[in-house]
């Protein structure tokens, strides 16, 4: 019987039973072609070794952590990510908080309390590249002489690229940027997607006319920004519609900063609080702009209906 899946929060949540695992570790954002490579190489262990594959992550990111307000854009939530990491073949997850305590571990002192005392794991690989403890003083070097004295083996994978090169989560970002979505979905292996439970908004759509499924993002900053022709599945239903979204901070109404995706189902009319859907982006119409009144945005809303069902016929 293969393990169930589970999410560890904490270093404090893990268990003795966790312990013996074959593992790999790093942020996953996207958990693109070239992480799937490093996901399948431990997931294919872990069966052969009959122990459960797990994934080490963090949260917030490093990079949210240290750039704070210029941290890169977030492809994933971390909902997102661990549901992809399950589909990859993973296990267990288990995030590590990375505060300020995590970031004054060195490399050794890392080795010793998160993998050695907390996971003693029977199998690891890494990227090539990867580094981690104070000032990156750790990576595969160390984590090889850890596994020469404690018994465990240690495999690295290359560098996996598409078109001459590199696959990276930056990489991703960037034809985000320039809405390449086929460009995208050859890094990733699947259409660029945001997920999330439709929430309550201040009900403008609907009184406009154009009711809108609302979703927080729920990450430090969107690598999408604008208006798209996006197709919607709403995984309760088993159903697929195209419909209309909209990224941004709404500033026509004085929205916030939080980033919210807003979608309205072309044809489509029911209550979709509560529910969870999934949103695939396909091709961008214009970028969020601020308008005098709310009469404007109400004509560019129905020009942005009519050139997505344009775009989709």
């Amino acid at each position: 019987m293969p393990p169930q899946r589970e999410i560890i929060r904490g270093l404090h949540n893990l268990q003795p039973r966790h312990r013996g695992c074959a593992a790999t570790i790093g942020s996953f954002d996207g958990v693109h072609l070239g992480h799937q490579v490093i996901l399948r190489q431990v997931a294919d262990r872990a069966r052969e070794l009959g122990r459960p594959a797990m994934a080490i992550v963090f949260e917030p990111q490093p990079g949210e952590y240290f750039r704070r307000q210029q941290a890169p854009a977030r492809l994933m939530s971390f909902r997102e990510k661990a549901e992809a990491l399950f589909d990859a073949g993973i296990d267990r997850v288990f995030c590590l908080y990375f505060d300020e305590r995590l970031r004054r571990l060195s490399g050794s002192e890392f080795v010793e309390r998160i993998v050695i005392r907390g996971l003693q794991p029977c199998y690891m690989v890494v990227g090539d590249d990867f580094h981690f403890g104070r000032d990156r003083s750790g990576g595969l070097a160390m984590l090889r002489r850890a596994g020469g004295r404690h018994g465990f083996e240690v495999a690295d994978t290359g560098t996996h690229r598409i078109d001459g090169e590199r696959v990276s989560s930056t990489r991703i970002r960037g034809v985000l940027a320039g809405a390449d979505f086929d460009a995208a979905e050859r890094l990733l292996g699947k259409p660029y997607r945001m997920t999330g439970r439709v929430v309550y908004g201040q009900q403008l759509g609907r009184q406009l006319g154009v009711p809108t499924a609302n979703v927080l993002l729920r990450r430090h900053r969107s690598p999408l920004h604008g208006v798209y022709a996006v197709e919607v599945a709403l995984r309760r239903r088993c159903s697929r519609h195209r419909g209309v979204a909209n990224v941004g901070v709404r500033p026509t109404v004085g929205g916030d900063n939080r980033a919210l995706l807003e979608t309205h189902l072309l044809d489509f009319g029911e209550n979709l609080y509560g529910q969870p859907i999934e949103v695939v982006f396909r091709h961008k119409l214009r970028d969020e702009q601020r308008f005098a009144s709310v009469d404007l945005l109400k004509q560019q809303i129905h020009r942005d209906i009519e050139a997505a069902k344009a775009f989709f016929t």
